[in-house]
């Protein structure tokens, strides 16, 4: 079996864990491929054996991929594996973690669950922004969301969304978020946005402080072909994919549809959206007691 491992921003303490976690594979005789990002952090005397892999080459071969972080790691290891579908297992080394639902003490048991085959997996619906010029290269999609943000100016700005070729509304704000139903507990979340069950089928439009009190989330059909016109005093803006962003002018066209592949999520015995909520979100718990 082939097992590829990414991870980032590890604290000194984390070392030990990282060896421990390469050891406890090695007991499963598998082939181990790192990131060239993780591998940074590992001790270079280690006798474990591994190899080395950089964004872009071709992981076709690997049967799943650790993710070792937070909900970013989880996001980068996405651009990895890609259109391959790769089954990932995200194991949170951070702190809040909606998608990295497994909790680092957890980790050599979810090992253990992943070579016996006693999991499950969530295909997760993710964006496509399609743009002219094109932007960020062969990785332009999306597991959380689209951004549009006001960039170089205290000023707000005009996004201009229309949906299947009708308009849906001119937002006078900040800026405009787009979020797949995984993305809901992020970005969107913080911005008034409503929580959506993973498997509903459906795209997010959340306004960030719009001017306009009246501008309120709205929940599309994931079928939808979004696309934007950009307005404002400055002709710079800030466009994201998830964590990754770039600079455009206002004359850039933007779109968004579904991606034809899904991120494949592994649930371990015991874990479900409902829990996680209920876990992440402090549901049902009262202080005063």
């Amino acid at each position: 079996m082939r097992i590829g491992i990414h991870g980032r921003d590890f604290q000194q303490k984390s070392s030990r864990f990282m060896e421990k976690v390469l050891t406890w594979l090695g007991h499963y005789h598998c082939d181990i491929f790192v990131s060239s990002k993780f591998q940074k952090h590992l001790n270079p005397r280690s006798r474990i054996k591994r190899h080395v892999f950089e964004l872009g080459d071709d992981l076709r071969h690997l049967d799943f991929f650790i993710s070792l972080g937070g909900d970013g790691t989880l996001l980068e290891s996405l651009t990895y594996v890609a259109e391959n579908e790769t089954p990932i297992l995200a194991v949170n080394t951070g702190r809040l973690g909606f998608l990295a639902t497994t909790n680092r003490d957890e980790t050599e048991e979810a090992i253990d669950n992943l070579f016996k085959r006693n999991y499950r997996v969530d295909k997760r619906t993710m964006l496509k922004l399609v743009s002219s010029p094109k932007l960020f290269k062969n990785l332009n999609f999306a597991l959380n969301d689209f951004t549009i943000m006001k960039k170089d100016t205290s000023s707000m700005i005009t996004v201009h969304v229309t949906v299947d070729g009708e308009l849906l509304n001119s937002y006078w704000a900040d800026g405009v978020i787009v979020s797949t139903p995984t993305g809901s507990t992020g970005y969107s979340l913080s911005c008034g946005g409503p929580l959506v069950y993973p498997e509903s089928e459906n795209f997010l439009i959340t306004p960030v402080s719009p001017h306009n009190l009246g501008a309120r989330p709205i929940v599309l059909s994931d079928n939808s072909e979004i696309s934007f016109k950009i307005e404002g005093r400055s002709k710079k803006f800030l466009v994201s994919l998830d964590s990754r962003f770039e600079v455009v002018d206002d004359s850039v066209k933007l779109k968004l549809k579904k991606e034809k592949f899904k991120a494949h999520l592994i649930q371990l015995p015991g874990q479900h959206y409902f829990k996680t909520l209920r876990q992440k979100l402090n549901w049902g718990l009262d202080l005063r007691n």
